[in-house]
């Protein structure tokens, strides 16, 4: 099993992927509100000098991101990627967002 992590920088974009994501066969996933490092040291970024470059990458109509937490057996992994994919686009671009995966060596309280 996997812990499926995506930090969604573009909000208007959490129903679609959450539907990606039922039309694939996953039932449950926790959304939380989450800002960046970035964005809370925003101010006093140019006072620090390896951030410095980052603030113009700061997209001002983001103010915040959803963290979106699930946990997959490992054949719903790549289902998963491609349904973020195809809702996000390339994640190598600014303002896309991230993902990572956290192996799961024990669960209680739901069945996947």
């Amino acid at each position: 099993m996997q812990l499926l992590v995506v930090v969604l920088n573009d909000v208007d974009k959490l129903e679609s992927l959450l539907k990606e994501f039922i039309n694939i066969g996953i039932k449950g996933a926790t959304v939380i509100d989450s800002t960046g490092m970035a964005r809370v040291l925003h101010d006093d970024l140019d006072n620090i000098p390896i951030f410095g470059s980052i603030k113009m990458f700061i997209n001002e109509n983001y103010p915040y991101n959803k963290t979106i937490f699930v946990v997959l057996n490992d054949n719903q992994l790549q289902p998963a990627i491609k349904a973020i994919k195809k809702t996000l686009g390339d994640l190598s671009k600014p303002d896309a967002g991230i993902l990572f995966t956290i192996p799961v060596n024990y669960i209680e309280g739901i069945n996947i």
